[in-house]
């Protein structure tokens, strides 16, 4: 990301009776590429008997990704759909033509005090493929191709990139992937990625073209073919 367009700051915004940090639509940037739409859910303190509820309601024309870090959400949808999604699973919805879900805290833990953190994203669908039957499937973490590489572990959520594809059924050219750095690293993706890209920062820091930054944050760039950046140990970026 030495090529950084823009810098987009996490917004609160009110999911239901859930606080989320939203970083896409932007005013200056409703998109990144296919990406939409981008919540950071949590992180969370959920006491005993306060629980996420998001009831049913409708989309269309697009996809949603939901990809935890802690706790759980349970997903029910007018396919029939009824599933529970916990760390490291990825919930990739189709809405296609129409398709009506809710997203709720499972009803065993309602009583317990637990965490709930993760990251809901909404994928345009390409527009002919906009009215297609909706559909949904949920992915266990050994569909997620994973690699350490230069001092830092990858995981391919969604999408192709450096030469392999997630199990997630994608309708759009694109990538979304884990990145954690296990030391002190400098990463350059130099001709390993393509089109639109957003560097987000969950934890840590992150160093390019003599700028550090931090949590919260979304770096864009329209050049990924100069893609490069430094990040401190310990540090989690998409």
């Amino acid at each position: 990301m030495s090529n950084v367009s823009l810098i987009i700051e996490e917004r609160p915004a009110q999911i239901g009776s859930f606080l989320v940090g939203r970083l896409l639509p932007f005013k200056e940037k409703r998109m990144v590429g296919p990406f939409a739409f981008i919540d950071h859910m949590g992180p969370a303190e959920l006491a005993a008997g306060e629980a996420l509820d998001v009831p049913p309601h409708p989309h269309i024309g697009l996809s949603t990704l939901t990809y935890l870090f802690e706790g759980s959400i349970m997903h029910r949808d007018s396919l029939g759909t009824e599933v529970e999604i916990v760390p490291g699973q990825v919930n990739w919805m189709t809405a296609g033509n129409g398709i009506v879900h809710s997203e709720r805290s499972p009803d065993y833990q309602r009583n317990t005090a637990r965490k709930l953190h993760g990251l809901q994203i909404w994928v345009a669908l390409p527009k002919e493929l906009e009215q297609i039957e909706p559909a949904f499937s949920h992915h266990e973490g050994s569909d997620l191709p994973s690699w350490d590489e230069n001092g830092a572990s990858f995981r391919l959520i969604a999408g192709k990139a450096f030469g392999r594809e997630s199990k997630v059924p994608v309708y759009s050219d694109l990538y979304l992937v884990e990145v954690r750095a296990n030391e002190k690293v400098h990463l350059d993706l130099s001709g390993k990625l393509y089109g639109e890209s957003g560097l987000y920062i969950l934890e840590g820091k992150v160093s390019t073209g003599g700028h550090d930054f931090g949590p919260k944050q979304l770096l864009v760039s329209t050049e990924p073919e100069t893609c490069g950046f430094g990040m401190e140990a310990g540090t989690t970026v998409y």
